[in-house]
């Protein structure tokens, strides 16, 4: 039974990573999970210079998930390379690395930084507000989207996987100006963005008023998007989004994702990773899917 994918002419032993933002870089987590089981380690999002993030409260937990608005805290890039990225390379696993930016530029350079690192993919965070834009984010805009995903491929020389926000009245739409754009995959979802305000304290429950919500609440949305998605581009598709279960990842290959990504599960059980791969092996066993390829998109 094979178990390996390919995203974008990148091998991947099995189809698991972790959810950008929810694992770290890594060192966190490498004393509950053995990361050389995983596919693909994907870091925290990290842009040109460090970002001290939003002010705090910025995390609460809602009915089915979580809603956070860290504002993407990060080292930097130079102290992202001389750390991060050697801690990684000691194992066995594809190395993703997540990238943020505010301006076209910021994204081109972190990009460029990374041409000679020792890394396998790039997945562009374009959830990120375009200060030029007066703070819409890239992925909100579809020409913005196609634009950015072509400056980004000028620099690259690992294949780029864009991430895909929900917050857009057509996926599709997104989806397809990145493929114009030259991408070599889309990841999807991001968050979707919510608002809890504390009624004791009358006042909002995270102090950037509005947040990403995450969890179990947001997978059936995740999925139908990642159908759309299939039906939409011919690149390869990282399903994400509330996946608690190998059940939840397994819905997202038959809906036409050639790989998974797991996030806020990682915070209340560290070892979900290693149940999901563990699952789907169980599922292909039970099922006689010989590769987890002859999953992908079955459901139509």
């Amino acid at each position: 039974m094979n178990m390996s994918v390919n995203i974008a002419g990148v091998e991947w032993k099995n189809p698991v990573t972790v959810a950008s933002g929810t694992f770290g870089s890594g060192a966190e987590f490498s004393e509950f999970v053995d990361l050389n089981r995983l596919g693909a380690v994907t870091t925290k999002g990290v842009a040109n210079v460090p970002w001290p993030g939003n002010p705090t409260p910025r995390v609460a937990e809602v009915y089915g998930g979580m809603m956070n608005a860290i504002g993407l805290q990060n080292p930097g890039i130079d102290l992202f390379c001389e750390r991060d990225i050697p801690f990684l390379k000691q194992y066995d696993t594809k190395v993703i690395v997540n990238v943020c930016g505010k301006s076209k530029e910021d994204y081109c350079e972190v990009v460029e930084r990374l041409a000679d690192e020792a890394v396998d993919m790039l997945e562009i965070n374009i959830s990120c507000p375009n200060v030029k834009e007066g703070g819409i984010a890239f992925g909100q805009n579809p020409k913005a989207a196609e634009e950015i995903t072509r400056a980004v491929k000028k620099y690259a020389k690992q294949p780029v996987i864009m991430k895909l926000s929900p917050n857009v009245t057509d996926i599709t739409e997104m989806a397809r100006a990145v493929e114009a754009g030259g991408a070599d995959a889309v990841s999807l979802i991001n968050t979707l963005t919510g608002m809890k305000i504390d009624i004791n304290r009358k006042t909002f429950a995270i102090a950037n008023k509005t947040g990403g919500v995450s969890g179990p609440i947001v997978h059936p949305i995740a999925v139908r998007m990642v159908y759309q998605v299939a039906q939409a581009v011919e690149i390869p598709i990282i399903g994400m989004g509330g996946i608690s279960c190998a059940e939840d990842a397994i819905e997202f290959i038959l809906a036409g994702a050639s790989a998974v990504s797991i996030g806020t599960s990682n915070f209340h059980n560290p070892a979900i990773t290693l149940e999901v791969i563990d699952g789907i092996e169980a599922y292909m066993r039970r099922h006689g899917f010989e590769s987890v390829k002859d999953m992908v998109g079955i459901v139509k």
